[in-house]
């Protein structure tokens, strides 16, 4: 990078530093309809990344992947083991680039199979074959069950096909490799949520590319296959493809053609541009460049729907800004902005899981890929996972463009969780609520719009007659960076710093407990998460 641009970028972290001083104050309301959902994700909808990419994986000058590939990440990390078990469970989804590079060790492999991708520039992805051993198979399987995470692994989509000069890959699929490795996991009882085939082969691909009609007919023998494989044993793993950028004509014969053997049509997301692009800031707070990318869910649930498939939608990696993201906006606080909003609308159009590309390597990491301490979208998607339950709500705010507005029935309690997120660099937003279609006990149904502030009478008169007053509350946790600076890589909740201690323990993640007549405060550059248990709504009545 010339001297020019480093001036550029550094001038570019200052002014998106700011302080509350001299803010202004707005009020703002939020609208819910409570009489229906109109979306439902999977309960373990929060989903990130492990990836092959070597130390030697560097882009646009730096190279930020380290150890934290899946041949050589260190599964004994206290910190990484506390981060995923946290979730309890997590969902992961193993797989990347250099997946269809990758062949497996078997009993009957008798080549060296301890060596880590050699980098070639001439090479399909820029690397040689890599492979797989046993025994890290055995390592990681045994770290995924020690930290109870949700396992979907990638497989080499590639092996037995031939990849012309045009990128085109063409013949079948040898399954023969893949079959071994399934073979093994099933005998060493290990637990696979998911086989997901190929990673970004779709449409143009990305280095190579297949037809949809004969991925169609891999995901057939795949799906076969996991049959065979798993015959006595329930429930089977899913069947995931094709794990690629969404195109409309490609997916629509994708899906038609696959339609008794997908369980998941799996695409990837990377909406901001390269990771060296200069105005990712600028696109994470531009409400407008944030709506944009509903599109792309909005097509394929579109799709889906007119397609004879009975599949669900993942998005199965997710980076936000592709060749490993930036350093200090995708592993900084500003990025929270984007994966929240990122994880609000897919929800919205019905996507069961959404998988965040990386959960350690590269620069937009949920842990730091050095350290294995927690980067803030960590913090934001623990809470998301914690509070955000399955049921999707139709919200919409009603004021400034800059107030970005989610709402899911609460994961555990009758209530709900609303996610509000303030873009605006100087403007404080006190939020009231209007809610239709509440539940109370002792009531018969109501159609009619209610504050915020609204009391049960039956109770309320309750306590007067024992001569006490009862007041309800809710749960806030606010979340800002650091001294106010944007690019910092520590999240604060409730003004107060999220670290590991010395035994490298997640820190707690306590709420606010405020009065609910109160309006919902959110300042500048600041995200909050509102649970509040005792708004009972019909959408959510069966959600515990």
């Amino acid at each position: 990078m010339s001297s020019l641009l480093m001036q550029k970028g550094v001038w570019l972290l200052v002014i998106f530093s700011f302080s509350f001083v001299d803010s202004r104050r707005q009020n703002g309301r939020v609208l819910i309809d409570g009489k229906s959902m109109i979306a439902e994700t999977d309960d373990e909808f929060i989903c990130a990344t492990m990836d092959w990419w070597p130390p030697q994986k560097c882009d646009y000058g730096t190279c930020s992947w380290d150890h934290s590939s899946l041949l050589n990440v260190d599964l004994k990390n206290k910190v990484f083991n506390n981060a995923i078990k946290a979730f309890s469970p997590l969902k992961i989804r193993l797989g990347g680039t250099l997946q269809d590079k990758v062949i497996y060790q078997t009993k009957h492999h008798h080549k060296p199979c301890n060596n880590p991708f050699i980098k070639n520039t001439s090479a399909l992805f820029g690397f040689n074959q890599g492979c797989l051993s046993l025994s890290r198979w055995d390592e990681l399987n045994r770290f995924f069950q020690e930290t109870k995470a949700m396992v979907t692994f990638g497989l080499n989509a590639l092996i037995g096909k031939t990849v012309l000069a045009n990128g085109s890959a063409v013949g079948a699929w040898d399954s023969t490799n893949a079959e071994a490795l399934m073979r093994y996991t099933v005998k060493k009882n290990y637990t696979i949520y998911g086989w997901e085939l190929g990673n970004e082969l779709s449409g143009n691909g990305i280095g190579a590319s297949i037809l949809a009609s004969q991925y169609a007919h891999d995901v057939t023998t795949l799906s076969e296959m996991v049959h065979h494989v798993y015959k006595a044993i329930e429930p089977k793993p899913l069947i995931i493809a094709p794990g690629g950028f969404f195109g409309p004509k490609w997916f629509t014969e994708f899906l038609n053609k696959t339609s008794k053997t997908l369980n998941v049509v799996s695409h990837h997301i990377y909406s901001l541009g390269s990771g060296v692009d200069r105005n990712l800031t600028a696109r994470i707070l531009d409400p407008s460049y944030l709506d944009k990318a509903g599109d792309t869910f909005k097509q394929l649930e579109s799709t889906l729907n007119t397609s004879s498939s009975s599949a669900s939608a993942w998005v199965s990696e997710a980076g936000g800004a592709y060749n490993s993201g930036q350093n200090l906006v995708t592993n900084a606080f500003v990025f929270s902005f984007w994966y929240l909003d990122q994880l609000g609308m897919s929800s919205i159009y019905d996507t069961k899981t959404y998988c965040r590309q990386t959960l350690i390597g590269g620069n937009y990491g949920l842990l730091n890929t050095t350290t294995f301490e927690p980067n803030p979208d960590y913090y934001s998607a623990l809470l998301w996972h914690r509070l955000m339950g399955r049921k999707v709500l139709s919200t919409r705010f009603m004021g400034s463009k800059k107030i970005r507005a989610y709402a899911h029935c609460a994961k555990e309690s009758k209530g709900i969780t609303i996610l509000l997120m303030n873009l605006h660099n100087s403007t404080t937003f006190d939020v009231n609520l209007s809610v239709n279609s509440i539940w109370r006990l002792h009531k018969h149904r109501s159609h009619t719009h209610h504050q915020h502030k609204i009391k049960n009478s039956h109770s309320e008169s309750r306590h007067k007659k024992m001569g006490r007053k009862r007041t309800r509350t809710r749960e806030e946790y606010h979340l800002t960076a650091k001294d106010g600076n944007l690019h910092s890589k520590v999240m604060m909740l409730n003004k107060k710093e999220l670290r590991v201690n010395s035994y490298g323990e997640i820190p707690s993640l306590e709420p606010l407990y405020v009065n609910s007549s109160k309006p919902i405060t959110v300042h500048p550059y600041s995200i909050v998460f509102a649970h509040i248990p005792h708004f009972a709504l019909y959408a959510c009545k069966r959600s515990v």
